[in-house]
């Protein structure tokens, strides 16, 4: 029996869930994520059935010399952490308890925020979920968590109520504001590599319905719908939540006639409180071009994801962001210029997020997310080893603050001040000296 051999079957020994190793079946699909062009080598896998597998998985890895990394769920990928060492798969937690009444939901490591958004919505009660019904609630939130509504609410990451982990010693913790506050501090925007989050309890908004959807333009007007958007987008109330997207769409049957096989632009919108004022602020963009499709309507909460209508089968893709200042017109004829209708090749989607309003406000609880005074988040997705992602960056580069939020970073770094670098630091000495978690 080999080395590695002898590690599964002592580990097996104390987990209940199941264990992976390279040359088993299903090694790649517990370790992988949803983008198939990362392709994560651990050592070992564990698919951690509850919080006992956890703190067993941690303090074997402990024992045995092993880092420990982690893969939840949802859009996430453990690549680069997760090579040579013990990958905890924490995606079987799927715990959802709603408290109506104090307007909280405690949700598991493994939980994804469609089925979240579908338990919330019979009491007229949503969180700060993702665009897509598919992504992971931990790493989504901790990351910062970038609603379609967060220009409204803020970030998701500032509406943590509390955080279960599992910590280097192999116990767990419970942290909120009060009880271990630097954790709770790091926890939120501060990158991982402090335990294994196995649960999040977290603040529930009383949204009983949308005024919300999406408006596609012919991309053939994207140079026109992109100065019309920075312009109508500076003058909106923070209610008026707005993101903007350059989207070459394939000739998939399933995508909608009017957007089948097409270049478009797609302009987001959501106001959650009123239709008649969320239809008063949207018309001037209506009336600029005239669109190829128009969704924005009323919608129940449970059906947020059909906002963005992300892709939901895994794909090979390249991805990097960067935060942005302003939009003047220079730069917006260098992005029309590399990713408009004359383009000769550009990513297959360039997103803008607007951020402002309670996204810049300072958090009811200090984090460690940085960035919060950009006024853009710019995201370019493409295919892999495509050169035209990475061209568009350089040259949108004079616009950018190269750092990105640590969702949407791809290889720019996160944004920090050297305080909360140097306070990460610290924070990680203090609870895994040894460096046991990537």
């Amino acid at each position: 029996m080999s080395e590695n051999e002898d590690l599964m079957e002592a580990l097996r020994e104390v987990v209940a869930g199941p264990v992976f190793g390279p040359a088993d079946a299903g090694y790649a699909a517990e370790s992988g994520g949803f983008n198939l062009a990362v392709t994560p080598r651990p050592a070992l896998v564990v698919g951690a059935l509850d919080v006992r597998d956890v703190e067993a998985a941690v303090r074997f890895a402990a024992e045995r010399g092993l880092n420990v990394a982690v893969q939840s769920t949802g859009h996430g990928t453990a690549a680069g952490r997760a090579d040579g060492a013990l990958l905890v798969n924490t995606s079987r937690i799927r715990e959802i308890s709603v408290d109506a009444e104090n307007r909280t939901a405690r949700l598991g490591a493994g939980c994804r925020w469609g089925e979240v958004l579908t338990a919330t919505s019979p009491f007229g009660l949503m969180p700060l979920a993702g665009s897509s019904p598919l992504v992971g609630v931990v790493g989504y939130t901790l990351g910062g968590g970038v609603s379609p509504l967060g220009r409204a609410f803020g970030f998701a990451a500032d509406h943590v109520r509390a955080i279960e982990l599992v910590t280097a010693d192999g116990k767990t913790q419970r942290v909120d504001a009060g009880q271990e506050p630097d954790l709770f501090w790091a926890l939120r925007g501060g990158d991982g590599g402090l335990g294994v989050v196995t649960a999040l309890e977290v603040d529930l908004l009383s949204v009983p319905s949308l005024y919300a959807g999406a408006v596609f333009f012919p991309g053939e007007q994207a140079g026109t719908v992109l100065r019309a958007y920075r312009d109508w987008n500076a003058s909106l109330p923070e209610e008026a939540c707005t993101s903007l997207a350059l989207l070459r769409l394939p000739p998939d049957p399933e995508l909608p006639e009017p957007l089948r096989g097409r270049f478009v632009v797609a302009l987001r919108f959501a106001h959650p409180y009123d239709a008649q004022e969320g239809a008063r602020l949207l018309a001037p963009m209506r009336a600029v071009v005239e669109p190829v499709m128009d969704t924005v309507g009323d919608l129940p909460i449970d059906a947020l994801a059909m906002i963005h209508m992300d892709p939901t089968d895994p794909m090979p893709i390249w991805e990097q962001g960067d935060l942005c200042d302003a939009l003047p017109d220079d730069a917006l004829d260098t992005l029309i210029a590399t990713a408009g209708p004359e383009a000769q090749s550009a990513p297959f989607m360039i997103e803008l997020r607007a951020l402002g309003g309670a996204f810049a406000r300072p958090p009811r609880h200090p984090s460690a997310l940085d960035g919060r005074d950009a006024a853009y988040i710019l995201m370019a997705v493409g295919l892999p080893d495509d050169p035209s992602g990475p061209a568009l960056l350089k040259a949108m580069r004079p616009w950018l603050r190269g750092e990105a939020l640590p969702n949407f970073r791809g290889a720019t770094p996160v944004a920090r001040t050297p305080e909360t670098a140097r306070r990460l630091v610290g924070i990680k000495t203090a609870h895994d000296p040894s460096g046991l978690f990537r």
